[in-house]
């Protein structure tokens, strides 16, 4: 756990990974696909989830989707920030 206020970009970085990989583990639980995870929160293709899942090409989730997504599979939001 990160305990002081001062974040470097690889800390934010460990961050992002790690709600990815969070959703990921939680989508897989549940035996939602990536793709319809992406149509349940508004997006036509799996991009935007498997980017956001790996943290590839410097994307991640937003908290928008995270509502969006603990809505459609039935979480807190606070399951996504679990180790970090």
């Amino acid at each position: 756990m990160i305990k002081n206020s001062e974040f470097s970009k690889d800390d934010i970085q460990k961050i992002y990974k790690t709600i990815g990989k969070n959703v990921k583990r939680i989508r897989e639980e549940k035996g939602i696909s990536q793709l319809n995870l992406a149509m349940a929160i508004g997006h036509k293709s799996v991009g935007v989830i498997s980017n956001c899942e790996l943290c590839l090409q410097n994307k991640h989730f937003n908290i928008e989707q995270l509502i969006k997504i603990a809505d459609v599979l039935g979480v807190n939001i606070k399951d996504f920030f679990e180790n970090i």
